[in-house]
């Protein structure tokens, strides 16, 4: 196997010392470089052409898909991104990254890695896939509407889980329990952000700790309080507070 020449792209130096011992056991990876921000990547992809490009996408100043945007298409490495955040899995996937290591990630894990590095190392000499990473970044600068899929980290995997499997959403602290099926996922993030990124069309808050899927209602039955009990298909019953009846109600109208 001929030497891939690798650039480590991370803010923090003791993450990027441990990619690189961590590599060490890797006899064809050649790291020709280390970079701590933005600005410093796209140099040095420019000044020493790497065939591999260990990205982080959290860095000082723009993130590690500006790093490619600045990258010209006949220069692009193949992208393997190494972070701590879940949330971006999807749009690295989506714009053909080879690979996405979440933080921490150990010995076995960097080497499956690497192996698929190998492959696409001697398949893709013309940097097709550096080709499709730009494509897919120039038709998604602006922002999108709300979210179809959410990433999740669960047992040491990547979910993507589809919205329309979501049947109720419950808040602990600063966790969410995205229920689906006989599934359920847990997210960190608050349920006031979540519900942000969910279709309002599709989804609505019917308590200060829950959300749920209005496809999923089977029915609603009022209380003497003035509250509802939400009945799901499957069974499940909710409780819709008299604060955000207005809300239920109002979508309910829509579908109507």
């Amino acid at each position: 196997m001929n030497s891939i020449r690798t650039i480590i792209a991370d803010d923090e130096k003791l993450a990027r010392t441990k990619l690189r011992i961590l590599l060490q056991s890797e006899a064809s990876i050649n790291v020709v470089a280390e970079c701590s921000d933005s600005e410093q990547t796209v140099q040095a992809v420019n000044c020493y052409k790497p065939d591999l490009l260990l990205l982080d996408v959290q860095m000082p100043g723009p993130d590690g898909f500006h790093v490619l945007r600045a990258i010209p298409p006949d220069e692009m490495p193949i992208v393997v991104f190494t972070t701590a955040y879940d949330q971006y899995a999807l749009q690295a996937f989506e714009a053909h990254a080879l690979d996405y290591l979440l933080k921490p990630f150990d010995q076995e894990r960097l080497h499956r890695a690497i192996e698929r590095v190998h492959t696409e190392f001697v398949k893709s000499g013309d940097r097709e896939m550096a080709r499709r990473i730009l494509d897919y970044l120039a038709k998604n600068q602006a922002d999108s509407p709300a979210e179809r899929r959410l990433v999740i980290k669960a047992g040491g995997r990547v979910v993507f889980l589809d919205v329309d499997e979501i049947e109720w959403i419950d808040a602990d602290a600063n966790y969410v329990k995205l229920n689906a099926g006989k599934n359920t996922y847990v997210l960190r993030q608050s349920i006031g952000n979540l519900s942000q990124r969910l279709n309002p069309n599709q989804f609505v808050r019917i308590h200060r700790s829950t959300i749920v899927n209005i496809e999923k209602i089977k029915e609603l039955q009022p209380c003497n309080s003035g509250e509802y009990i939400v009945v799901l298909r499957n069974g499940k019953q909710l409780s819709c507070s008299r604060g955000y009846r207005g809300g239920l109600q109002s979508l309910i109208d829509k579908k109507l």
